[in-house]
């Protein structure tokens, strides 16, 4: 028993943390579990909320999902500016990540990546002015995926961007997502300095016709295989994407 206690185990406290500090404060080691009751407490709702686990309609949805992204065929097919292929994207609208939000109530990452974008169209000349814009309400927000695409962490797009074109070749679906902006300073992170900037328009003037001209030489690029290769080497193909970009540029 005392060599149970003495080979450097440590608490976890699900609670009060001072139930936590009050161990710690003795010399034992403690790790305070940030947890809290479902649904604040609200015993109605919870019991609500866990009514949904194993329900039958959940099931039969999950299962529906489940099948269609296994029958599913994704390619990307090309390369093309937003507003040219992003259903009813016109005008000064911008598209964001997660449900629909108004600007005062984004994150501080998501507002600054709205107002970079401002910056980026041209629609301001300065963040001043691209506040005053927001505030003017002459600013359409709308989320990614009502207009079937994608805007990853805090991302936006704004009409003039690149995107890539992928289709499922099963149903003839079309989805579209903007461009890694890759690390450091990004405007999916909220950052919309000039050096942000700067990149934006390198990747919309330069990077994306490259992109567009080699899928037009290569053809369609399948990537369930893609994905399958990469995972096989280490990928999670999220924030690790090593093995498959290194698949790109030899294939």
């Amino acid at each position: 028993m005392s060599t149970l206690f003495d080979s450097g185990q440590a608490i976890v406290n699900v609670g009060l943390r001072s139930f936590a500090e009050t161990i710690i404060e003795v010399g034992a080691k403690a790790v305070q579990l940030d947890w809290q009751p479902p649904a604040g407490g609200d015993r109605a709702l919870g019991m609500q909320l866990a009514s949904l686990v194993n329900h039958p309609a959940v099931e039969a949805a999950t299962r529906q999902a489940h099948a269609a992204y296994l029958e599913a065929q994704p390619v990307v097919t090309g390369v093309a500016q937003a507003a040219k292929v992003l259903p009813d994207l016109s005008g000064r609208v911008l598209l964001h990540a997660g449900p629909p939000i108004p600007f005062e109530r984004m994150c501080g990452p998501m507002q600054g990546a709205i107002l970079g974008a401002i910056l980026y169209e041209g629609w301001a000349l300065d963040l001043e002015g691209a506040g005053r814009l927001v505030a003017s309400g002459k600013i359409e927000f709308a989320p990614c995926h009502q207009h079937g695409a994608v805007g990853p962490m805090a991302g936006v797009i704004s009409p003039s961007m690149p995107v890539w074109i992928v289709e499922n070749t099963v149903t003839r679906k079309r989805a579209f997502s903007n461009f890694n902006e890759g690390l450091g300073k990004v405007l999916r992170f909220g950052a919309h300095n000039k050096e942000v900037l700067d990149r934006l328009r390198w990747m919309a003037d330069v990077l994306a016709p490259t992109m567009s001209a080699i899928l037009a030489t290569h053809g369609p690029l399948e990537l369930k295989p893609l994905i399958a290769q990469a995972l096989h080497m280490g990928d999670e193909c999220h924030n690790r994407n090593a093995a498959a970009s290194s698949i790109r540029r030899v294939s």
